[in-house]
C-alpha cells in the first residue's frame, strides 16, 4: 500500500517529535534507531524512508526541539519583563525535573559537541535564531548589540540546569537554581541599555 505525501510527512514529524523527547531523556548515544522508531510506533525498516542516518534524525530532531523552544519563548511577555519570566521558568524545579519536555541544549549539549559537522551546524543555526529572539527583547532597536550577553546568559542557564540535574542533594540543587536566576539577572542588569 502506498501512502500519500501528507502521510509520509506526518509520519516523519511523529518520528522527529518522539525522537526529540527520547534523545533529551536518554541522550543521543543512549537512543538507538530501534528504540526511536518503536517510540514512534514504527519498525526499523521504515527509518530509511525518512532519514539518511541516525545523524540526520538527530540534526532534524534537535532543530525541531529548538524551534519548539522558540515558540515557547514567544509565549512570554515582551521586553525585559518577558526575559525575566523566561529565566525563572527555565531555571525552575519543574524544568529541571522533566528533561524530556525541556531544553535540548541542557539535555544534549555535551553530545552535540561530539556530533558530525552537519548536526553541529544545524544546532548552531537554531541556537543563534533562539538567541536573536531573546536579544530582540533586550535591545529591540539593535538586537545584535545584545547577542553576546544573551549567549552568555543562555550558557549560564544551561550549565546551572545541568548542575542542578546532576546533584543528588535536592535542597542544594534548588539553591543552585535560585543562585542561577540571581546570576542571570546580574549579567542582564549589567548589559541592559540605560
Amino acid at each position: 500500500m502506498r501512502y500519500g505525501k501528507e502521510h509520509k510527512q506526518a509520519t516523519r514529524q511523529r518520528i522527529v517529535e518522539t525522537a526529540g523527547r527520547r534523545l533529551k531523556r536518554d541522550g543521543i548515544d543512549g537512543s538507538g534507531v530501534a528504540t526511536l522508531m518503536k517510540d514512534a510506533g514504527l519498525t526499523n525498516g521504515a527509518f530509511y524512508a525518512h532519514f539518511e542516518s541516525k545523524e540526520d534524525l538527530v540534526a532534524t530532531a534537535v532543530t525541531d526541539q529548538l524551534n519548539g523552544q522558540r515558540e515557547w519563548l514567544a509565549t512570554f511577555a515582551p521586553g525585559r519583563e518577558g526575559v525575566d519570566q523566561i529565566v525563572r521558568a527555565y531555571l525552575s524545579p519543574e524544568h529541571r525535573d522533566n528533561p524530556e519536555d525541556g531544553c535540548p541544549s541542557a539535555a544534549l549539549l555535551d553530545e552535540i559537541g561530539r556530533c558530525a559537522e552537519p548536526t553541529r551546524q544545524a544546532y548552531t543555526g537554531s541556537v543563534v535564531a533562539l538567541i536573536d529572539d531573546i536579544a530582540a527583547r533586550l535591545a529591540p532597536h539593535d538586537p545584535a548589540s545584545a547577542r553576546t550577553a544573551t549567549l552568555s546568559v543562555y550558557a549560564l542557564m544551561i550549565g546551572t540546569l545541568q548542575l542542578s540535574r546532576a546533584l543528588a542533594d535536592r535542597q542544594l540543587a534548588d539553591e543552585v537554581l535560585e543562585q542561577g536566576i540571581r546570576n542571570a539577572f546580574t549579567v542582564l542588569d549589567a548589559t541592559s541599555p540605560g
